[in-house]
């Protein structure tokens, strides 16, 4: 579908069927061995990277064609996913993610020890769930895919329905690089549908699972990996909010600044950033209006979005008006339908007060799209009861002033609330680096992992110890003399 005109653009695949998952599934699973040299491995991440590069000029403009992100957006999304395959290659190469600890023999400890090593293996088939509005950086040839591959799993994609063609287009070059490096190309399969989805994290052969997209979604699935004779892990970031606080130092020396900055952040890709700031607590008073004029200005002069499909739109439109209508709410930017494509930012506004009202909860939840929630506080009481009642959350950012008495006690409540904190900046652009965490307490995710950053790829690993094992048994990676040259601890 076109997301600018809401019209049919061609058919790229089918739907496929439960005996399409089984057969894609048990296609994966034969693969799995071929995945066991770190070697190849680390080639094929290297090719797959290599080939997206220089398809990049299609790649860009079929996921614009499908997405309406742009194609500077795009350029720089692809960029970040080839960087993303290349860094864990580095990841395989360099082995620290095997986790290799050896304790040798003891026979004088209290109770003796035995020869212990201990290693980290791959899960098996990973199933991958594509999110809509990242259609590289996470969908087929995203981070899920490439932490999973380097630990060793092969990959059932399902592709999300806003993005067939850029994820037939994308699986078919890593398929490729596959058979460059001597692997069979179903170390990466892809499947379409509904369907399709439910019946995959169903299937025995899977492994674990990950995940993201919406609440509802990915419950539903978190559920149906849970309830499986044999649960599986399900790694699913579903849902954030990304606080941010301002505290009245930080609003009086740059209430201008903070209402700039903070508009170009919540507008950032029409708001379609899983890390885009949705709630503000900021002071009440001659600074917070400042704060709130600017924000409103620069909301005001964003121009109309497409959002990335018609459904969006229409939840986007149906999710504002309903915020807006509550009491004592005001729209310093109205924001909703712009035409029957497109829609226009905006800025509600509430007392922090209100909030203990039940009727309120609502402005506690994501709204996906380009819209903010700004809760203003009369002093630090009701801040603590507002962060008290927010979930959890990928992001929470702080701006204060330096030596900012009320920094400590604001940073110390905002820890438990997210995976990134943030004390000053906005947390839109999620660096792909080893100490990265995008990650969260539910529903920002289901588990404590992180989908950013090297340390991905431990979610598809699991420990193996080797008792008093002969030498010749063992896997190289834990013989004397550390024959691969694996870091050991």
């Amino acid at each position: 579908m076109d997301p600018r005109t809401g019209k049919r653009r061609e058919q790229v695949a089918t739907e496929a069927t439960a005996a399409d998952v089984d057969r894609a599934v048990r296609a994966a699973h034969a693969a799995r061995e071929t995945l066991a040299d770190r070697t190849v491995r680390a080639a094929f991440l290297r090719t797959a990277a290599d080939l997206l590069d220089a398809s990049a000029d299609g790649i860009v403009a079929t996921a614009d064609a499908e997405t309406a992100l742009g194609a500077p957006r795009l350029t720089g999304e692809l960029a970040r996913t080839t960087a993303q395959l290349r860094a864990f290659a580095g990841v395989v190469d360099e082995g620290a993610f095997l986790d290799v600890r050896i304790d040798l023999p003891d026979p004088t400890a209290v109770p003796p020890r035995p020869d212990l090593r201990r290693w980290k293996i791959p899960l098996g088939v990973v199933a991958v769930y594509a999110a809509s509005n990242f259609p590289l950086a996470f969908s087929v040839p995203g981070g899920d895919t490439a932490s999973a591959l380097a630990a060793g799993c092969p990959v059932v994609v399902k592709a999300h329905p806003d993005h067939p063609a850029t994820s037939e287009l994308t699986a078919g070059l890593l398929r490729r690089a596959a058979a460059k490096t001597g692997l069979p190309e179903d170390v990466v399969v892809l499947l379409h549908g509904f369907d399709a989805g439910v019946e995959l994290v169903r299937h025995p052969l899977v492994a674990a699972a990950g995940f993201t997209g919406s609440v509802r979604g990915g419950r539903a699935l978190f559920d149906a990996a849970a309830a499986r004779p044999a649960p599986i892990p399900f790694h699913g970031e579903l849902g954030s909010l990304n606080p941010v606080v301002l505290t009245p130092a930080a609003v009086a020396g740059k209430a201008e600044e903070l209402g700039t900055g903070l508009a170009g952040s919540m507008t950032l890709g029409a708001g379609q950033f899983c890390t885009k700031p949705g709630f503000v607590l900021a002071p009440a008073g001659a600074d917070g209006d400042r704060f709130l004029g600017a924000l409103a200005e620069g909301v005001g002069a964003a121009a109309p979005a497409v959002l990335l499909d018609h459904r969006m739109r229409a939840a986007f439109v149906e999710g504002v008006t309903e915020r807006a209508a509550l009491d004592g709410v005001t729209a310093p930017v109205l924001p909703g339908a712009a035409d029957e494509h497109t829609v226009t930012p905006g800025v509600l506004a509430v007392d922090a007060a209100r909030l203990a009202d039940g009727d309120h909860a609502l402005l506690l939840e994501e709204c996906f799209g380009p819209v903010t929630v700004v809760a203003r506080y009369a002093d630090e009481t009701e801040v603590a009861a507002v962060l008290g009642r927010l979930p959890g959350n990928l992001t929470a950012t702080l701006h204060c002033a330096d030596e900012d008495p009320a920094a400590p006690g604001l940073l110390a409540a905002l820890t438990p609330l997210a995976g990134r904190i943030l004390v000053g900046g906005w947390p839109t652009g999620v660096a792909v680096a080893p100490a990265q965490h995008h990650g969260g307490p539910y529903p920002a995710t289901t588990s404590t992992s992180t989908s950013v950053g090297a340390t991905a790829i431990e979610r598809w690993l699991r420990p193996v110890t080797y008792q008093s094992t002969p030498q010749h048994l063992l896997p190289p990676e834990l013989r004397d003399g550390n024959p691969l040259g694996v870091p050991r601890s």
